[in-house]
C-alpha cells in the first residue's frame, strides 16, 4: 500500500481494519507499559537512556543503510534538496543523538517531586506531586532525529510513547526502533514503552489521535494543515501551535545598539524555525534603528515590507493587512512604525500568535508592563526571540512549543510531559 506524494491514500474496508487493530494493539501495549514505567525509578529510566544511546552507535551501520533507501526513495520521489538534507543521517548526527541521550539522562527527574507541602487547620498535610501524563502521541515530519529526541524525553519523565514519523523516513525510523527496544529490554524496562508505527498509511494517524483509552495527549510537529487537522479531527488532547509569528518591538527608551543586534540575531539567525521575528515594532522616537539595521538586513538577502511611514524612511515594498498575521518563515520581514507602547502591545495581542515577543528597552517600568500586558508563551525584555527553545531554557530537549495556555505553554521539555496530583498525609484525621 503506497500513499500518494500528498500522502493521502484510499484503501479498502480490509486494509483498513487492519491498520485499527494493529493501532488497538500498539495502544493496549503503550498503556500497559505505562504503568510499569509510571513505578520506575530515575536510574532504570537513565539506563534506559544510556542503554540506546549504545545500541545507536552499535547499529549505525544498520541506522545509515536503513537511511539510504530512504534517500534513495526521497530522490526518486523527487523531495527537494532541503528535505533531504533534513531527512539524511551521517555518523555525526546519530553522535548528536547519543549526545542527546546522555544530555536527558543527566537532567532532573520531574516524576515524584512534592511542592506545596502544608499542614492545613483540620491537621492534614497537603501538597502536590509530579506525575507522567501516561501515554504520549507524537507525530511529526520526517527528520529521525526526533524519533530519539521524543523518546528521551517520553522516557524520563516516565510516559510511554507512540510515535509516528513522516513517509518518507519509514525505513530510518523502523531501524532506530530497533535500537530503542533493545535499550529498553537490556534495562529491564518494556519494549513497548516506546513504539514507533511501522505503517505509512494515514488511517493509522486517524486512529491514534481518537483512542482517548489508550492514549493521554497528542503532540504534532509539522506544518500548521497538518496541526489544525489533527486538532479538528483528535478525541484526546493536543499539545500545539500552528504559527510562530513574532514580534520585537523597539521602544522610544531603547539602546540603539542593543536593538540592532538583538532584531538583526532574531530575523537571520535562522529563517525556517517558529521563534524567528517576522515583525519589527519600532517607536516613532526609535526610528534611527531602522536606518542603521536595513541595509544589514538588505545585505544578508532579507526582503523589507514596511507601512507607509516606514517606506517614507527606507527603500521597500509595502506591507499589506495579511503581512502583519503572516509567518514568513523565509527572509521577509515586516516593519511597522508605532507611536507608543500601548500601540505596539495592541498590535502585537492582536496579530501574533502567542508564541515570543520582544522589547528592547532601557525602561524598567515599561519592561515590567510589556511583560504583563503581552499575551504569549514567552515574553522577552533586551533578548532575541531565538532563545525560545527548550535547549537554551535549560530544559535539554523539547517536545516543541506550545501556545496553549492549558495544559503546558512555551517550550515542552520534561515538566510539560508531566502533570500533578493532590497528595495528603493524615494519622487517622476524619473530616468533622
Amino acid at each position: 500500500m503506497h500513499p500518494t506524494d500528498q500522502g493521502v491514500c484510499s484503501v479498502s474496508a480490509q486494509a483498513a481494519t487492519s491498520v485499527l487493530d494493529y493501532m488497538q494493539t500498539v495502544g493496549q501495549q503503550a498503556r500497559q507499559a505505562s504503568t510499569r514505567l509510571r513505578a520506575a525509578t530515575t536510574a532504570e529510566k537513565n539506563a534506559a537512556l544510556h542503554a540506546i544511546a549504545e545500541a545507536l552507535l552499535a547499529d549505525q551501520p544498520a541506522l545509515l543503510a536503513a537511511n539510504g533507501r530512504d534517500l534513495a526513495a526521497g530522490r526518486q520521489n523527487g523531495l527537494s534538496e532541503a528535505l533531504l538534507d533534513r531527512l539524511a543521517l551521517t555518523p555525526e548526527r546519530i553522535q548528536a543523538m547519543v549526545d542527546g541521550l546522555h544530555q536527558v539522562a543527566t537532567l532532573q527527574d520531574p516524576v515524584g517531586q512534592i511542592d506545596n507541602m502544608e499542614f492545613l487547620p483540620s491537621g492534614i498535610q497537603r501538597g502536590q506531586m509530579r506525575v507522567p501524563l501516561g501515554v504520549v502521541g507524537i507525530i511529526y515530519e520526517s527528520r529521525p532525529n526526533v524519533t530519539i529526541d521524543a523518546t528521551a524525553l517520553c522516557l524520563k519523565s516516565g510516559n510511554a510513547a507512540i510515535l509516528r514519523g513522516g513517509k518518507e523516513a519509514i525505513h530510518s525510523n523502523q531501524a532506530l526502533a530497533l535500537a530503542v527496544q533493545k535499550g529498553l529490554q537490556q534495562a529491564g524496562l518494556p519494549a513497548e514503552a516506546v513504539q514507533i508505527i511501522n505503517t505509512t498509511d494515514r488511517a493509522a494517524v486517524g486512529a491514534l489521535i481518537t483512542m482517548p483509552e489508550y492514549v493521554d495527549v497528542i503532540v504534532p510537529r509539522g506544518g500548521k494543515g497538518l496541526i489544525e487537522r489533527i486538532a479538528n479531527d483528535a478525541r484526546v488532547p493536543v499539545i500545539k501551535h500552528l504559527d510562530g509569528i513574532c514580534h520585537v518591538y523597539v521602544d522610544a527608551a531603547a539602546d540603539p545598539a542593543k536593538a540592532v543586534a538583538i532584531a538583526f540575531n532574531a530575523k537571520t539567525r535562522r529563517y525556517g524555525v517558529c521563534n524567528a521575528m517576522e515583525t519589527l515594532l519600532v517607536h516613532a522616537e526609535a526610528t534611527g534603528v531602522l536606518t542603521e539595521l536595513a541595509p544589514l538586513l538588505v545585505e544578508q538577502g532579507v526582503e523589507l515590507r514596511g507601512c507607509a511611514r516606514t517606506q517614507a524612511l527606507l527603500d521597500c515594498v509595502a506591507a499589506s493587512e495579511e503581512d502583519w498575521s503572516t509567518e514568513y518563515l523565509a527572509p521577509i520581514l515586516s516593519i511597522r512604525i508605532v507611536d507608543s507602547a500601548d500601540e505596539a502591545v495592541a498590535h502585537i495581542n492582536h496579530y501574533g500568535s502567542q508564541h515570543t515577543d520582544a522589547i528592547v528597552t532601557e525602561s524598567y517600568t515599561l519592561a515590567r508592563r510589556f511583560l504583563t500586558e503581552v499575551d504569549s508563551s514567552s515574553v522577552m525584555v533586551n533578548a532575541s526571540t531565538a532563545f525560545a527553545d527548550g535547549a537554551e531554557y535549560g530544559l535539554g530537549a523539547e517536545i516543541g512549543i506550545s501556545t496553549d495556555k492549558i495544559h503546558a505553554r512555551g517550550p515542552v521539555g520534561l515538566i510539560g510531559l508531566t502533570s500533578q496530583k493532590y497528595i495528603v498525609f493524615g494519622d487517622g484525621h476524619i473530616r468533622a
